[in-house]
């Protein structure tokens, strides 16, 4: 089966090349397609200037095979490997490891996610991973589980898409795996830090006000590692919206 690894920090990112590592290691045939710098909050944008796309063959240290680095958002990297630029299309696509957990409704903002989900409406599966910060990263205890979600993801119906989301601590010390609906709020909120006419600055702040127990925000903050299935855009019928143009009484 072949992978397509991506994220939105960057090809040179050292998330990226711990996960590129384990799908390997799980005997995945890899490729690597990622921007070639910092996208992150670009959730699935697929904006390409003039409608051309640029990318270059690129060596990141501590990935001895192919990597390319492309001029787009995570979810142009996706589109483009799938509609065969790089070699045969993937028949999954895992994103990350993003430092920084992507849980609650501000998932829809993440690049990260933003190419799973992307993988599930152009027809193959996708996996986000992300994890929390602090000052020394276990990567390893993100990837463990990632190559175990891509192997079970390799046996599930296509247009299949996991957000993965795991605590900062070492392997023996997570608790556990556990399936969440999503927060109503991630584990960082976006606040302005300043605003003088003509410009607004934004930062990001962690969020410590408390989330309902069972969604991922909870679960990732109680020590275990949350798990949650997604799915692209759906159109929900409700004929009620036809009142607006006066289709019905």
């Amino acid at each position: 089966m072949r992978v397509l690894v991506t994220n939105d920090d960057g090809v040179h990112a050292p998330g990226i090349v711990a996960l590129a590592c384990a799908m390997r290691d799980a005997m995945f045939d890899v490729i690597v397609v990622a921007p070639r710098g910092e996208m992150s909050g670009s959730s699935a944008s697929m904006a390409a200037h003039n409608d051309e796309v640029h990318y270059e063959r690129v060596t990141v240290e501590g990935w001895s095979d192919d990597a390319y680095a492309l001029d787009g958002a995570p979810a142009l990297c996706v589109i483009a490997g799938l509609l065969g630029a790089f070699g045969p299309p993937p028949d999954l696509v895992v994103s990350g490891v993003n430092p920084g957990l992507n849980t609650g409704r501000s998932t829809l903002h993440s690049g990260t996610i933003g190419a799973a989900l992307t993988a599930a409406a152009w027809g193959a599966s996708g996996l986000a991973v992300s994890i929390d910060t602090g000052h020394h990263i276990r990567w390893g205890t993100a990837t463990d589980l990632a190559r175990q979600a891509a192997v079970w993801l390799a046996g599930a119906p296509k247009r299949t898409a996991i957000n993965l989301n795991v605590p900062n601590v070492e392997p023996h010390e997570l608790r556990g795996v556990r399936q969440g609906a999503l927060a109503p709020f991630g584990a960082m909120r976006t606040s302005i830090a300043e605003h003088i006419p003509g410009l607004i600055k934004l930062q990001l702040l962690p969020n410590a006000d408390p989330v309902p127990d069972g969604t991922d925000t909870a679960i990732v903050r109680g020590g275990y590692a949350s798990v949650s299935l997604l799915t692209p855009p759906t159109a929900l019928l409700d004929a009620s919206v036809l009142v607006a143009f006066g289709e019905v009484g």
